[in-house]
């Protein structure tokens, strides 16, 4: 992978400008989240746009929106949608989420987020990066309220989190009335703990569904056939 850009079966991700670069967890949650049915879907904190060109290449018949903070971020995403075959579909607003969430008229029936995640850990001495990856400028009790005042009511939340973050995130969601009803804990291999989980909600509750995956089987980039299978219609080598 260059670290200018990054090639996918069905375009190309630039980022040489966003401080947060493609990733596992972006491209995991951009594959496993449930599109089906969505008509309108928002991208909480696009960075380079990867999971909005992911969700309109899986649904074909959705208008997305994706909001970004970040002013080199959002630049960097204008131009991969606009590189993109799906651009006509694809809307990035450069607006802070407590505002846009304010703002908006709009009522989503999905809206998907890999957020600055991390509450309490080691920030970055380079801000861009420390704003991408700490939840400085979007809270959990932020990020809960925005999505509490747009999801319609039969929509579902869908996001990634680490271990205790997420943890902390379903309780918090649960006290809004928003509830998690799907868990996907992921391993990097079988004999390590969960490193990430990703989370989805609704204002219905239901019973769980919660499973376990691991990226690869213990040897270096040797990956197992459950990764494969999600990702395949993205990762080129897949």
């Amino acid at each position: 992978m260059s670290n200018t850009n990054f090639s996918f079966k069905q375009f190309v991700i630039y980022q040489e400008k966003s401080a947060m670069k493609v990733g596992v967890d972006g491209v995991m949650l951009g594959a496993w989240t449930d599109v089906a049915k969505a008509v309108n879907i928002l991208d909480i904190g696009t960075g380079t746009g990867l999971i909005a060109i992911m969700m309109a290449q899986r649904n074909s018949i959705a208008n997305i929106d994706a909001v970004e903070i970040e002013q080199q971020s959002y630049e960097q995403a204008v131009e991969n949608v606009n590189r993109c075959i799906w651009k006509n579909r694809i809307n990035v607003i450069h607006e802070k989420f407590q505002t846009f969430a304010e703002i908006t008229q709009k009522r989503y029936d999905l809206i998907v987020s890999n957020p600055p995640y991390f509450i309490a850990s080691l920030q970055s001495p380079e801000m861009q990066r420390t704003v991408a990856r700490h939840s400085l400028l979007l809270t959990q009790d932020d990020l809960i309220n925005g999505v509490d005042k747009i999801l319609c009511d039969t929509g579902k939340f869908a996001a990634i989190f680490p271990y205790i973050e997420a943890n902390i995130f379903i309780a918090k969601a649960a006290v809004q009335n928003i509830f998690c009803n799907k868990k996907t804990n992921i391993k990097p291999s079988p004999e390590k703990p969960v490193k990430r989980i990703m989370l989805e909600f609704s204002r219905i509750k239901q019973n769980l569904m919660e499973n376990t995956i691991c990226i690869e089987t213990g040897k270096r980039h040797d990956y197992t056939a459950e990764y494969k299978m999600l990702t395949k219609d993205f990762y080129i080598k897949f």
